[in-house]
């Protein structure tokens, strides 16, 4: 048997191991997956108002933004509120757990603030939260 090769270890490796380019690219999705809500926020200028008793930032799914001129988005795309309305049904439909964040500019009326989060509430998101800037405290206030 001439043509069989008995064992011999002598072969070319032919085939390119792909698994640890699919693992690093993998990890690259995740860091840009969760850092992509950062890069949306801040795209939108908001001068955001402090507070000393503000908690840290809730993990959400829905970000709204009031900017200064009383322009509304969700997620860094301006939108109306009639259309921030469908958003919000549509998205609350497929997960109840839906939580919103609303950063609205500190010189915004407060009927501004208030028809997004009437507006959030009647279309199905009931768990909301409002975004600020800490305000640094004085030694003795607390």
């Amino acid at each position: 048997m001439a043509g069989m090769s008995g064992g011999d270890d002598d072969d070319v490796i032919s085939a390119i191991n792909i698994t640890p380019f699919v693992d690093i690219i993998l990890v690259v999705l995740i860091i840009f997956m969760v850092t992509a809500t950062y890069i949306v926020q801040s795209q939108i200028p908001i001068d955001l108002p402090k507070a000393a008793s503000g908690q840290a930032e809730v993990s959400t799914t829905l970000a709204f933004q009031v900017t200064s001129d009383g322009q509304y988005a969700m997620d860094g795309e301006f939108l109306s509120l009639e259309a921030i309305a469908e958003q919000v049904r549509a998205q609350s439909g497929e997960d109840a757990e839906l939580r919103a964040v609303i950063a609205a500019d500190k010189k915004v009326e407060y009927g501004k603030v208030i028809d997004l989060v009437d507006t959030i509430k009647l279309n199905g998101i009931a768990k909301f939260a409002l975004n600020i800037d800490r305000k640094e405290q004085a030694d003795g206030e607390r």
